[in-house]
């Protein structure tokens, strides 16, 4: 299967260094630092997209993307071993929100997929407002189902 979306791209790759102190006694990057490594990639995305990632949202822009989902399944064991490959793409745009899937990968085994929700908010006020029609522009041509598959190479 293609590993381009409906937009025509693949999804946005972002490569993350698991270290040994990432790790549990078990040896495998604890629970927690999975979500981080998803939201650093979604934040890579951001900067790789709009010249800057949730910083520049919030400081510069004056726009605010508070989560309000976030869910992991998990697969098979992140370690030290191997980049962890991350791919991401937005896979819904409502009105005021933008969701985002992120599949992790090591040695092309898929170690999690997650579903990630934000919200669109004024910075300065916190309150709810549509998403900005720049960010519409640039979002809506790189969306891609959130069932549709992508290979690990």
């Amino acid at each position: 299967m293609s590993d381009t979306g409906e937009g025509g791209q693949p999804p946005f790759e972002h490569e993350i260094r698991v270290t040994w102190a990432d790790c549990d006694p078990a040896r495998i990057a604890y629970t927690g630092r999975l979500p981080d490594f998803a939201l650093n990639a979604i934040d890579a995305w951001w900067e790789h997209h709009l010249g800057g990632g949730w910083y520049h949202l919030e400081l510069d822009l004056g726009i605010g993307t508070p989560f309000v989902h976030l869910s992991l399944d998990f697969v098979s064991p992140v370690t030290p071993r191997h980049r962890l490959i991350c791919k991401v793409w937005p896979n819904k745009l409502g009105t005021k929100s933008i969701g985002f899937r992120v599949d992790g990968y090591q040695d092309g085994v898929l170690c999690f997929s997650g579903r990630f929700v934000n919200v669109f908010t004024t910075s300065a006020t916190f309150e709810s407002r549509a998403a900005p029609a720049n960010i519409r522009e640039m979002v809506e041509p790189l969306l891609r189902s959130e069932q549709e598959p992508v290979s690990a190479g």
